[in-house]
């Protein structure tokens, strides 16, 4: 029974590899955890906490709160999870064959884990300036299904890396308005697979359908560059108002497409070259990463207690379609239609002592994607919440320690894929179920002033 595969599935996947990122810790592909002090307090210090040079991935203003030299370091550990539930998945109907029915048994579990590791530094120049430079990864995460998965036609396997190097100049303007200005090299490298349904294509030739599928592996980078702009104003001795912005980049994500057998009859296909849907080839795609705006307070109540709220706005309306372009002149567009969100948090830090300052918060981030309609694989995001505590430790007024742990509560997403002959599932078939969400964060950070 002929069946068109489109010859270039997976290289349009290649484009939504970092909108899926599979960041269960944050909305949409965001990564947050470039500080272990901002995890700790569920990111509601985020942009007027300015604790440490870490905080200029957050609001490069941040580094005139600071006197003289510091460094940072950090890593952060993600153990996401995820899993489709309820799952139902099926070609679109083919004269002869029907639906033919997916489901081979494989796991619906998607989750993998991933270590984070962020970087920074700075040094006051005068009385005015000061200069620093932030290494960071602020999109990413690792996800693995089964290649025998229901919904593998879908999506299989996805790797996103991507480092932001984010020099900074901070203007001391007065003694109590900091201005600062960054710019923001971005390096984005993916490795993304799924499954073509081979078997249904060749089915008039020997084939089983839905079962003597080829695995498309596609893997691509590019470089990309935007900027940032934060202000950190201290109203009173007690109390500090933060504002940052962070634009967009453009990323255009150039790779080369592979094949291989997942049984014989596929297997050799593949090696014989045999059909021209499943040769080796090229594509790229345009990708800009969305423009967000951070707004926060910080307010010493006491002594020994300070309480904190950030509020983040993020441009994901600007994701609203993905079209793909092939070395062989054609293109392929992917409405994602996604909606611009907030994410809010409040927390606290409380002083036992000059050495030891406990920290806690709460957190809740609206997800970019509309309905189940537009809710892949890819990207099971769901509306979240976020509990956190941590503590930080000073054995002397030069170094600190600190330790954070997040748990992220997911709400259930629906996923609800159709095809039809003429849309873009139309090679991937039908998928639908309910995800369940959740993950924990640990990170360790480690700061010194010199």
């Amino acid at each position: 029974m002929p069946h068109h595969v489109n010859r270039l599935t997976i290289a349009i996947a290649l484009a939504s590899t970092a909108l899926i990122a599979g960041q269960a810790a944050a909305s949409g592909f965001q990564v947050r955890e470039q500080s272990a002090k901002t995890l700790a307090n569920a990111m509601s210090n985020a942009t007027a906490g300015a604790e440490d040079v870490s905080f200029m991935a957050y609001n490069p203003a941040a580094i005139g709160n600071i006197d003289g030299n510091q460094v940072a370091g950090g890593v952060a550990y993600i153990d996401a999870s995820f899993e489709l539930q309820d799952a139902e998945a099926s070609s679109r109907s083919f004269p002869g064959l029907g639906n033919v029915d997916y489901d081979r048994g494989g796991s619906r579990q998607g989750g993998e884990t991933a270590t984070v590791p962020s970087f920074a530094a700075k040094m006051q120049l005068n009385e005015q300036f000061d200069l620093g430079l932030a290494i960071y990864a602020p999109y990413g995460l690792s996800t693995k299904y089964d290649e025998d998965w229901v919904g593998r036609y879908h999506a299989v396997e996805t790797e996103l890396t991507t480092i932001d190097f984010q020099p900074t100049l901070n203007y001391r303007a007065s003694e109590r308005l900091n201005l600062a200005v960054g710019l923001r090299a971005q390096y984005a490298d993916a490795t993304l697979s799924n499954a073509i349904d081979f078997g249904t294509a060749a089915a008039l030739k020997g084939g089983t359908p839905g079962r003597d599928d080829v695995i498309g592996t596609v893997e691509g980078d590019d470089w990309g560059y935007g900027y940032t702009l934060g202000a950190l104003f201290q109203v009173t001795d007690k109390t500090r108002l933060g504002a940052s912005y962070r634009s967009e980049i453009d990323l255009t994500l150039e790779g080369d497409v592979g094949f291989s057998g997942t049984s014989a009859y596929s297997s050799t296909a593949v090696a014989n070259e045999a059909d021209p849907r499943i040769t080796d080839k090229g594509g790229k795609a345009d990708l800009t990463t969305p423009a967000n705006l951070n707004l926060g307070v910080y307010h010493q109540l006491t002594d020994r207690l300070a309480l904190m709220a950030n509020a983040e706005w993020t441009e994901w309306s600007s994701f609203d379609e993905l079209v793909v372009e092939f070395e062989d002149g054609t293109s392929s567009p992917t409405t994602e239609n996604w909606d611009d969100t907030w994410a809010f948090s409040v927390g606290a830090n409380y002083a036992l002592n000059k050495q030891w300052l406990l920290r806690a918060g709460l957190g809740l981030d609206e997800s970019p994607v509309p309905s189940a309609e537009f809710r892949t694989p890819r990207v099971p995001d769901a509306d979240r919440q976020w509990a956190t505590f941590g503590a930080t430790w000073m054995p002397s007024p030069e170094l600190g320690i600190t330790a954070g742990y997040m748990h992220v509560f997911a709400d259930d997403g629906g996923i609800d894929q159709r095809a039809t002959a003429t849309n873009e599932n139309a090679d991937k078939g039908n998928l639908s179920g309910d995800y369940e969400v959740e993950a924990d964060v640990f990170a360790l950070s480690l700061d010194y002033r010199f």
